[in-house]
C-alpha cells in the first residue's frame, strides 16, 4: 500500500473513535498490552512524561516539548487528534514522522493488527512508542487520549505525570459526577512517581490526594505553587499574536521570570504554571533546563512543533479567530477571550459532535451573535438542521450550511471591518479552516 491506502485501511478498518465515537473506546488495556508485546515493549525504552486532563493537554504537552527540544534533548511527541495530518500526532524534535515510517509500519504490523483487532488509537500508541524508541528519544511527551486509568498510553511508567484540570467531557465513558471523571484522570499516578496537577479545584482535590498516597507518589498542585499575569492585555486581546506574561513561585524569592508565548488565550495563564512546575521536577531530576531555554521556547513554540488551533488568528479583515474549546469549560475560556476583543459584532461558525454536552454549551454562548451552523466531515458530527434547532431552543439564531467551508465563507463575507468571525465548537470545525 502506499500513503493514501495506508491511511484508508487505517480509517476504515480499525475502530475510530473520531469517526464512531464511544463503541472505538477499550474498556482495558489488552490490546495496547498485547501489540507493544509484539513490538518488545518499546515503551520501556525511552524516558517520558505522561500529561492528561480535561482541558489544557494539548497546550502544556506542546509548552514542555518545545522547552526540551530548545534545551537540547531529542524530544517526542505523542498527541491526539490530529487537525490536518495523521503525522501530526507522532513527532521528533517538531517534525512529523515520514510517510514512510508510517507505510512500513502498518505493512510490517498488519497480521498483528487482524490478530489483536487494536482500535485505531491503539495502533496508532503502538506506532508512536515503536518509533520513539528506534529514533533513541532523549525523552517522550505522552498525552493522554481519552481519560486515564484505561486509556492506551497508561501503559508506559513516566518519570513525571501531569493532570491539567477536571471539567465536563466524555461524561458516557468517564462518568457523570467531577469525582468520577476525575478518579478516570487520576489512574495515570503510578507508584512513586510524582505528580503535577494543574489547577487545585477544591470540590476534588481529595481524590488526587487519596490516590497520590496509595501510590507514594509526590504530588504538586501547580496554582499553589505559582502566580501569573498578563503584561500586556493588547497582545492578548486586540491581535491575538503573542502573550506577555511575569510568572514567579510563591514564597521562593526567586526572581520573577517574564515570558512572551506565541500561545494566546487566557487559558495559557493556567497552562503556563503546569509547564513551569512540570519543568522544575524534570530538573531536579536532572535534566538541565535553564531560563533562557523556556523563553526562548515559549516565544516560538508553533513554529516548533506545529501546534495549531488555539486562539488562532487566520484572517484580519475581517479578525477571524478559531478554538478548538468544545467542552463547558473551553467554551467558558473562549468566551472570555471574546469577550475581551473590540468588535462590532460577532459572527459565530459553529458545528458539533452528538456526543458532546451541546445542550450547556449552546445556553453558554452569546444571544447577540449570528450563527452559521455547520456539521464537521466525520459521521460523529452533529446535523447542521439538528444543531440549528437545538441553538434556537437556547435564543441563538442563524443559517445551516452545507460544510464547515461554505459556512466559513459566508461568515467572512457577511462580517464588517469592525466585525469578529469566531470559528469552533468542535476540534473538528477548527481542523477544517486551520
Amino acid at each position: 500500500m502506499d500513503y493514501a491506502q495506508t491511511l484508508h485501511y487505517l480509517y476504515t478498518q480499525l475502530p475510530m473513535f473520531t469517526r464512531i465515537g464511544s463503541s472505538a473506546y477499550k474498556e482495558d488495556l489488552t490490546n495496547t498490552i498485547e501489540l507493544c508485546a509484539r513490538l518488545n515493549n518499546p515503551q520501556h525504552e525511552f524516558k517520558s512524561v505522561h500529561i492528561g486532563g480535561t482541558n489544557g493537554k494539548g497546550s502544556t504537552s506542546h509548552m514542555l516539548a518545545a522547552i526540551l527540544q530548545t534545551a537540547g534533548y531529542k524530544t517526542g511527541l505523542y498527541t491526539s487528534p490530529h487537525l490536518r495530518d495523521f503525522r501530526e500526532r507522532v513527532r521528533i524534535n517538531g517534525e512529523m514522522i515520514s510517510e514512510q515510517q508510517v507505510i512500513d509500519f502498518v505493512a510490517d504490523h498488519q497480521s498483528d493488527f487482524e490478530e489483536i483487532q487494536p482500535s485505531f488509537f491503539e495502533m496508532t500508541v503502538g506506532l508512536a512508542f515503536d518509533i520513539f524508541a528506534k529514533e533513541k528519544v532523549d525523552i517522550a511527551v505522552i498525552e493522554v487520549g481519552l481519560g486515564g486509568r484505561l486509556d492506551s498510553t497508561n501503559i508506559i511508567t513516566p518519570l513525571l505525570s501531569v493532570i491539567t484540570n477536571i471539567g465536563w467531557d466524555h461524561m458516557n465513558i468517564l462518568g457523570d459526577t467531577l469525582q468520577l471523571i476525575a478518579g478516570e484522570k487520576a489512574g495515570i499516578i503510578k507508584h512513586g512517581i510524582p505528580v503535577i496537577i494543574g489547577e487545585h479545584q477544591p470540590d476534588i482535590a481529595n481524590v488526587f490526594l487519596r490516590k497520590a498516597a496509595q501510590e507514594e507518589a509526590d504530588i504538586i498542585f501547580a496554582s499553589d505553587d505559582y502566580e501569573s499575569e498578563v503584561l500586556s492585555p493588547k497582545s492578548e486581546v486586540e491581535i491575538a499574536e503573542y502573550l506577555d506574561i511575569s510568572i514567579n513561585k510563591k514564597d521562593s524569592g526567586l526572581k520573577t521570570l517574564d515570558l512572551r508565548l506565541d500561545l494566546t488565550g487566557s487559558y495559557q495563564l493556567k497552562n503556563i504554571k503546569t509547564v513551569l512546575s512540570a519543568v522544575e521536577e524534570l530538573c531536579s531530576q536532572g535534566f538541565v533546563i535553564t531560563d533562557e531555554h523556556v523563553q526562548t521556547a515559549l516565544r516560538q513554540v508553533k513554529t516548533l512543533t506545529g501546534l495549531h488551533g488555539r486562539w488562532e488568528v487566520l484572517s484580519r479583515n475581517p479578525l477571524t479567530i478559531c478554538d478548538t474549546g468544545h467542552n463547558p469549560e473551553g467554551i467558558q475560556e473562549v468566551l472570555k477571550n471574546i469577550s475581551s476583543v473590540n468588535y462590532a459584532h460577532l459572527h459565530f461558525v459553529i458545528g458539533m459532535v452528538n456526543d458532546k454536552d451541546i445542550s450547556k454549551v449552546l445556553s453558554m454562548l452569546p444571544k447577540d451573535a449570528t450563527y452559521y451552523f455547520c456539521k464537521p466531515d466525520i459521521p460523529r458530527g452533529l446535523d447542521a438542521e439538528s444543531l440549528k434547532l437545538k441553538a434556537e431552543s437556547a435564543g441563538l439564531y442563524g443559517d445551516t450550511y452545507p460544510s464547515v467551508k461554505v459556512a466559513f465563507d459566508a461568515a467572512q463575507k457577511a462580517a464588517q471591518a469592525n466585525d469578529l468571525v469566531f470559528v469552533g465548537g468542535s476540534t473538528f470545525v477548527v481542523a477544517e479552516v486551520v
